[in-house]
């Protein structure tokens, strides 16, 4: 589906805006380019119109969903590498391909869980932004780990966790000087991230020589987010005083509200001021993680914080059936609907649910609109990683990243960089 003059104009469609509205309002893209036009300014410049008109039948044209936290999907697990970097980028582009058909366009960071610490530096070097033809782009990596408190370390394997007693030394050491780069290495550059992309760590301020390298990680351009955590409400608060502007999967692996000390999600009634801005937090919106009404509880207390995640494991897989399946190191998962959990355990271990399904759920359990759930898996992402003008939004210069929802949230089809990639006709 391509225009004769590369330009094309989407027509009888509602369009998100970043307020959480919806708008009925034309949009107009640069196929060759890739990108979101002005029209009036397009029209003026280069009199043309589009030389193609696509009529979306009233149904909505979204940004391309962002997951900053998906551990593997579709067979393929990114935290295991079995010295073949070519296996490794083949499993990669094969997620790439598969994912479009939640309307993800980019599962920007592929998360490492907890590692033998030798294999940090490969497995991030392999995970450096990556966009393959026709699929999903990859911005970047999430290192989940090893910085974690042991008493929250769900699923992560305790003969791996680490402290960092040298502060910004130890976490330079064990993920590589090459992949912790400053700042302007990552910033976008004529509308490309470049080799080093995004960058987010999970760890536990209250572990020896993590609190250290908070600041330092951030004027790095990495995005430091709390978990897997016991940290008090006043140790979490100088986290985020030092450059924290994350919380990875609110509510779990870290302790519960309590009214004395509310701990980490207690970061969400903070009172901002000039010293202090309430984080961004990831939530897991399978009705399994967290209950629908705690969903909600967090939702009126910061919206616009708010960023829905998957947290996906190997096997996700729309169309996987029911029962136990191999992970790693010897273990193995139990998957019941959108459960999943360790065999032999109740531990869960992330999950097996699509991000538009965590749409759909969001907009249910917490009774805001369609619009406002798009919102927390485009713009709230990319404005929490810095990438606002480029991905999650439909400003004009914007990538032409989309993701065609009916009225109910349900994936019809899928474009990436102004191309089709999925179908549900298909």
């Amino acid at each position: 589906m391509s225009s004769p003059n590369g330009l094309i104009c989407f027509t009888n469609c509602l369009l998100p805006l970043e307020d959480g509205g919806l708008v009925e309002k034309d949009l107009w893209i640069d196929q060759r380019r890739g990108v979101i036009l002005d029209a009036q300014d397009t029209f003026f410049l280069r009199n043309e119109r589009p030389a193609q008109t696509i009529d979306l039948g009233g149904n909505i044209l979204s940004p391309g969903f962002l997951d900053i936290q998906i551990n593997g999907a579709y067979g393929f697990d990114f935290s295991i590498y079995e010295g073949d970097d070519l296996v490794y980028r083949d499993g990669l582009r094969h997620v790439a391909e598969k994912i479009v058909e939640s309307g993800v366009t980019s599962y920007v960071l592929p998360t490492i869980v907890t590692q033998e610490k030798s294999l940090y530096p490969k497995l991030l070097s392999l995970l450096r932004p990556y966009s393959p033809p026709s699929s999903a782009n990859i911005l970047g990596w999430h290192a989940e780990g090893p910085y974690l408190q042991f008493a929250k370390r769900g699923a992560h394997a305790p003969p791996f966790l680490l402290t960092a007693p040298e502060g910004y030394k130890s976490v330079e050491k064990l993920y590589g000087a090459e992949n912790l780069a400053d700042a302007e290495d990552w910033l976008m550059n004529q509308g490309v991230l470049n080799e080093v992309g995004v960058r987010i760590i999970t760890a536990a301020p209250e572990v020896e020589g993590v609190m250290e390298s908070v600041s330092e990680l951030t004027k790095r351009g990495i995005v430091f987010s709390i978990g897997h955590s016991i940290a008090t409400i006043d140790l979490a608060t100088t986290a985020v005083q030092n450059g924290a502007n994350l919380i990875t999967h609110l509510f779990n692996a870290m302790p519960q509200l309590h009214h004395r000390d509310p701990s980490i999600i207690g970061l969400l009634g903070q009172v901002a001021d000039l010293s202090f801005e309430r984080p961004f937090y990831e939530m897991i919106v399978d009705g399994i993680h967290s209950h629908p009404n705690s969903v909600r509880l967090a939702y009126s207390s910061h919206p616009e914080g708010c960023i829905l995640i998957t947290d996906a494991m190997k096997i996700l897989d729309p169309n996987l059936h029911d029962g136990v399946h191999e992970w790693r190191d010897g273990k193995r998962f139990v998957k019941e609907g959108d459960k999943l959990y360790l065999e032999g355990t109740n531990t869960l271990a992330g999950s097996v649910v699509t991000l538009d399904k965590c749409v759909r759920n969001f907009s249910r359990f917490t009774g805001c609109s369609l619009g406002e759930a798009i919102k927390c898996a485009t713009y709230n992402p990319a404005k929490c990683l810095g990438i606002e003008n480029r991905k999650g939004t439909l400003r004009s210069g914007a990538d032409a990243d989309f993701v065609v929802l009916d009225r109910k949230g349900n994936v019809l089809n899928t474009w990436v960089k102004g191309k089709q990639v999925w179908s549900k006709g298909l």
